[in-house]
């Protein structure tokens, strides 16, 4: 897949199929999109995704926002879903500007060359999200697009959106979350190297990743989750939070102990994804009461493990 994140010099040299968005979780909803897309790739069409850089919400307010998925993980999720291109139009003023028909003449049809247009049934666009659904339908013809408006997946009588999935996150419902997005709420980075006393002290050895600023965190505690390192998947548990039974820690970090994994993985860049909420971060009055603690969240992953290996 290619990444576009400047278009004053790109254009497409073949026609395209193009969805809009802000594409943050790439929930079900959005992967329905993804499907129609390729559905209707027939004649060497390229698929395009196109997106911000930065969420619109954040660049006109000033306040950092914090999404669902970073630039990188949606990235690699759009890669494995297939998709030629992925825009990533900075939300500057000249973009932020543009009316409708202009946002449509000057980036869809000169620059993306669009064939067919797929775009969910609340989509807006242009200066004051003043284009929708609507706008792109009146210009289809002379613009020489189709336009496909797709409903949205729901889930237990509500609209999949990143919004739903955002509320589920931030409640730590895991396995809500886990359905609306179809795969687990998921954290990357690189192996960083912690105080190591999970291997030294506790003698439960743990890799260490700081989450990204941006990106949004479920409540502190300790989760069931699976790491995938090299395309390999581990089981584990992971904590979310300050540590404070070592204390020391002013910023939150997401530590995971890997069942059956013994390797050093500093370095590395792996995926944790979170499956389940076992239980708050809480401070302990002894390392060898911590140690017990972790035991025990152990074998809670294990049992969930055991439980529900069939729907994994």
């Amino acid at each position: 897949m290619e990444y576009i994140t400047d278009l004053t010099n790109f254009q497409m040299d073949t026609s395209s199929i193009v969805s809009l968005g802000k594409f943050d979780g790439l929930h079900r909803g959005h992967q329905k999109l993804l499907t129609k897309m390729k559905e209707w790739c027939t004649g060497g069409e390229k698929t395009v995704v196109f997106t911000f850089s930065v969420p619109p919400q954040a660049a006109l307010s000033g306040n950092g926002l914090s999404v669902l998925t970073t630039n990188e993980e949606r990235r690699a999720l759009l890669e494995r879903e297939g998709i030629d291109y992925c825009v990533e139009c900075p939300f500057g003023p000249e973009i932020s500007h543009m009316t409708p028909e202009q946002f449509i003449r000057e980036i869809l049809v000169n620059r993306l060359r669009v064939k067919e247009l797929v775009v969910g049934t609340d989509f807006h666009f242009g200066y004051r999200r003043s284009g929708n659904c609507g706008t792109l339908m009146a210009f289809a013809d002379s613009c020489g697009y189709r336009l496909h408006v797709v409903e949205k997946e729901v889930y237990e009588g509500r609209e999949i959106s990143s919004t739903y999935v955002r509320e589920e996150v931030k409640q730590g419902h895991m396995e809500v979350a886990e359905a609306l997005l179809g795969y687990p709420y998921m954290i990357r980075g690189t192996v960083a190297h912690g105080r190591q006393i999970g291997r030294k002290t506790l003698g439960m050895p743990t890799v260490n990743l700081m989450p990204p600023a941006d990106k949004l965190l479920p409540p502190n505690g300790v989760y069931v989750s699976m790491t995938r390192v090299d395309d390999v998947i581990y089981q584990g548990m992971t904590n979310i939070g300050y540590k404070p039974t070592v204390g020391g820690e002013t910023s939150v970090g997401v530590e995971t102990f890997l069942f059956d994994y013994e390797g050093d993985l500093y370095g590395n860049y792996i995926e944790v994804g979170l499956l389940n909420f076992e239980r708050e971060e809480r401070r302990f009055e002894s390392m060898d009461a911590l140690k017990e603690q972790m035991e025990k969240d152990i074998q809670y992953g294990i049992t969930y493990f055991a439980k529900n290996m069939n729907n994994l």
